[in-house]
């Protein structure tokens, strides 16, 4: 299996899960507008301020959409990768 075909086979069972998870919240436009916003939030300040403690990530389009369809989550996991 080739590194793109892994890339996009996790994009999409990411996006899978989160599409049955907002599919069964109650109000789901609200859910998801405050995933993505909190997410890239998330996103932006660690790119801000993290170079202070040496954990800053770029904004590049893998960054922008996994914090949009993954939330504060993703920034987190990203951080924790960045140490390792």
């Amino acid at each position: 299996m080739t590194t793109e075909a892994l890339y996009y086979s996790c994009i999409a069972a990411a996006v899978l899960i989160m599409v049955i998870y907002y599919s069964r919240r109650r109000k789901k436009i609200s859910s998801v507008l405050f995933g993505a916003l909190s997410g890239l939030a998330a996103l932006i300040l660690v790119n801000k301020y993290g170079p202070c403690f040496d954990a800053g990530l770029p904004l590049n389009m893998f960054n922008l959409c996994g914090s949009a369809l993954l939330g504060v989550p993703f920034v987190i996991g990203m951080v924790i990768l960045r140490f390792l």
